[in-house]
This record gives structure tokens, C-alpha cells and sequence, in this order.
């Protein structure tokens, strides 16, 4: 079994081996969590050249070599040619550096969970690469039951959290209290869009913002 983890990318250097559709997805998932993201591929797919020309991603248009690992934090190979999966498996793993081989999870020091995101809220599913068509079933199921008001739910206690904090309040009685705001039915006024009775909601729970 699998130790899941959540990787802090910002600024840190990624490479992703490969020029495809595959590849420029996998790029996109990095971009989005702020790592700087070098692609090294002798083609590539118009959607990867477009970021290249947008000064987004940088590029070498030439197949892989083992120096290409450099200074990279993470490494993604992401091509249809086995070989240069197995070369970049070995030498990332040979420079202590993780990588994920697309579907090959023997080749991988770490698996990318499918993920249903809602601003700060990230729920993951993974099978250890064992079915990841289940997974896709599931965050299929997911991305339906959690909707985009849970996004502003994580924010909401984010700042409530805080606040608690420096009043004092221990972990428990937050934990406490934020299920019970859950409980109650926050995310169905979340939902409605409804500020004032929201407003109202909120300053009925919290009365009295001492420390319980």
C-alpha cells in the first residue's frame, strides 16, 4: 500500500518527458500546482507547442538524455516508447528524484491519484495503479456529488479556523465546532447563494467567540 502524500511544487523544477496529448496533460497538472516545467520531447503536439510559444513551459525538441534530470524535483515520462520509460525510471531513481512512468506503476516511485478539486479542497482516489480505470469511475461519482460550493466551504472554514486560533480555541473544539456548522446544513446555504441568511447562520453559531 501506498503512503499518499501532497507535493508542494511551487517553483520547484519538473520535467516531463514526452511531447503528446498524454504529456501536455500531465504538464497542465503541474502548471496548475506551480512547478516550473521543462519539456523534453524530439515532437510535440500543437496544444504543447502553444505553451512553449507562450513562454509558459520551456522545451528541448529532441529526445531524452540522461543530464536532462538536472536539478528536477519530480519527473513525469510520459511517451509510447518503453524504452525511454525504463531510461528515465533509472536515472531519476539513481538521482534520488521521484518519478511516475504513465501507466506503469512498477516503473513509478510515486502514483498520481485521480483528483476531484473544488479550490482548496482536493480529494483523491487511488488503487496503488492496481485498476485506475476504478478510480476514474469514482471521481466520476465524485466530481458529481461535490460541487463547486465546496470550494468556497473550504475557504469559509479556512478563515473561521483562523480565527478560532487566535482566540485560543484547542483542536478539539474547533474540530468540534466546524462539524457541527457542517452538520447543521452550511453547504446547502453555501449553495443557494444566499449571504444574508448564510450571515445569519454563522453569527447564530458563533454568539460568542470566547474560548469554550
Amino acid at each position: 500500500m501506498g503512503y499518499m502524500v501532497n507535493l508542494s511544487l511551487k517553483g520547484r523544477a519538473a520535467l516531463v518527458v514526452g511531447g503528446g496529448e498524454v504529456a501536455r496533460r500531465k504538464v497542465l497538472d503541474l502548471l496548475a500546482a506551480n512547478a516550473s516545467v521543462t519539456v523534453v520531447a524530439p515532437r510535440a503536439c500543437e496544444g504543447m507547442v502553444a505553451l512553449v510559444e507562450r513562454g509558459t513551459i520551456r522545451a528541448h525538441f529532441r529526445p531524452y538524455q540522461a543530464e536532462d534530470i538536472g536539478d528536477a524535483f519530480v519527473v513525469v515520462a510520459a511517451t509510447d516508447d518503453n524504452d525511454v520509460n525504463v531510461t528515465v525510471s533509472r536515472d531519476a531513481t539513481a538521482h534520488n528524484v521521484l518519478v511516475n512512468v504513465v501507466d506503469v506503476p512498477a516503473l513509478c516511485t510515486f502514483i498520481v491519484p485521480a483528483t476531484v478539486r473544488r479550490g482548496d479542497l482536493t480529494i483523491s482516489i487511488a488503487t496503488d495503479g492496481g485498476c485506475p480505470s476504478l478510480s476514474s469511475i469514482l471521481r466520476e461519482e465524485l466530481e458529481g456529488r461535490y460541487g463547486p460550493e465546496y470550494g468556497k466551504l473550504a475557504s469559509l472554514f479556512s478563515e473561521l479556523r483562523k480565527r478560532m486560533m487566535a482566540l485560543a480555541w484547542e483542536g478539539p473544539a474547533i474540530r468540534e465546532k466546524l462539524a457541527a456548522i457542517y452538520r447543521d446544513g452550511v453547504i446547502e446555504l453555501i449553495a443557494a447563494g444566499d449571504e444574508r441568511r448564510l450571515d445569519e447562520f454563522l453569527a447564530s453559531r458563533f454568539s460568542d467567540w470566547s474560548i469554550p
